[in-house]
């Protein structure tokens, strides 16, 4: 998957960062995404017509993201749904989010990488096949140190009532806002392609790194 890492900067108020140049980009918004992921995918196939027979798993992937994407409050959602000569479509996504939290007294949480790495839990597998979670700090080149975990999770699935979940592949990476006490802008990257998941961390980290807020 080297390839697509051609990158391409997007910019946002606030931060910037480099995706893939294949990756797909779009409106998160209820009232709109589903008209612009609709759009998308008749440009992407009428220039690639192998891939008509896979429309329906596009889009779905799609939107399932946007969704995600707007309930986790993001600013940037960009995905990749390609072919790498299998007949199983390659799938992941990178959000970009500002969250932030305080305690019981209303105290803006720390959002100090150390101290976040010491409260972020980490998850060891009991078994071949269960899910886990390891916890690390990083530093992004030219923005600094910031909390990061990473593993093969569980994900709740959004407004189930089943309480059903998804295994994915997921990186987060927390990285300090300047200047706003309490906050942090949430790099997440997530792929359902378990089999995958030492190139899709890579692939993150890499992403993650061109991260910079904007001046």
């Amino acid at each position: 998957m080297a390839r697509y890492m051609e990158a391409l900067t997007v910019e946002r108020g606030g931060f910037r960062i480099k995706v893939p140049e294949s990756w797909w980009e779009f409106d998160v918004r209820p009232e709109s995404r589903d008209d612009s992921i609709r759009r998308m995918v008749n440009e992407r196939v009428a220039g690639h017509p192998e891939l008509a027979k896979h429309r329906d798993v596009y889009t779905d992937f799609l939107r399932k993201a946007a969704a995600d994407a707007w309930k986790s409050g993001a600013l940037y959602c960009g995905c990749m749904a390609e072919r790498f000569g299998g007949d199983t479509p390659i799938t992941g996504s990178v959000t970009v989010s500002l969250v932030g939290g305080r305690s019981a007294s209303g105290e803006p949480l720390s959002t100090d990488p150390a101290v976040m790495a010491g409260q972020l839990a980490v998850k060891e597998a009991k078994k071949e096949g269960d899910s886990w979670r390891k916890v690390t700090t990083v530093d992004i080149p030219g923005v600094g140190p910031a909390a990061r975990t990473y593993g093969i999770e569980d994900i709740a699935v959004p407004d189930d009532a089943l309480k059903r979940t998804i295994r994915a592949v997921l990186m987060q990476t927390f990285i300090p806002v300047p200047g706003q006490e309490g906050k942090v802008a949430l790099v997440a990257g997530s792929s359902q392609v378990l089999d995958l998941a030492d190139s899709f961390f890579d692939i993150f980290d890499a992403i993650t790194s061109t991260f910079r807020f904007a001046e």
